[in-house]
């Protein structure tokens, strides 16, 4: 699931970003970044924070009636928060490398607002027909309890950041038949004098 997450999330600014040649990468953003396998300029966006969204929890079944008669039921998909750290990275040789950082993030955020439900031809993967659809948000505050602890621990440089989230369904159970739909009710009363 992550990994169509990350998929979709790579084709969205790829579709949109609208500057050439941008690499979009999910390697942490540590000292060692990038890794060999991208090429500057890049987008990094970190997978940080995973939870279940309670405030969206439900605990209404679902039930279908097949063709055959038989009733099943499936318990809710669950629905789990995915929260990013989204850092830029300018090209080799810039000559104003935080100017280059700047400009690309707020075209990175530019594509990100556009959109409060990533567009069903960016999902990828399992995140494709997924109902509700996939919400999305810039997170006001990150998961992150202290952005100089978190770069310290990453052994790098402070750097500008987004906080993005996203929203999945991920459903968790598969459907139980509860046997024939109950399509009639007798009631037999009596008088008695």
């Amino acid at each position: 699931m992550f990994h169509d997450l990350d998929a979709t999330l790579a084709a969205l600014l790829q579709g949109e970003l609208g500057l050439p040649d941008v690499a979009v990468s999910f390697a942490g953003p540590d000292d060692q970044f990038p890794p060999s396998t991208v090429n500057l300029p890049a987008v990094a966006f970190f997978l940080y924070d995973v939870r279940e969204n309670t405030e969206l929890r439900s605990t209404v079944w679902e039930t279908e009636q097949r063709a055959d008669g038989v009733t099943t039921r499936t318990r809710p998909p669950v629905r789990v928060d995915c929260s990013y750290l989204i850092t830029a990275w300018p090209g080799e040789g810039a000559p104003d490398p935080a100017r280059d950082e700047h400009k690309l993030l707020g075209a990175v955020l530019t594509v990100l607002l556009r959109h409060r439900r990533i567009p069903e031809r960016y999902l990828k993967g399992e995140l494709q027909g997924q109902e509700p659809p996939v919400p999305t948000r810039i997170v006001g505050e990150g998961q992150l309890q202290s952005m100089g602890e978190f770069w310290q621990a990453m052994g790098g440089k402070p750097k500008a950041t987004l906080h993005y989230g996203v929203t999945l369904s991920v459903a968790v159970a598969e459907p139980v038949e509860v046997g024939p739909e109950v399509t009639e009710h007798v009631t037999n009363l009596s008088l008695r004098s």
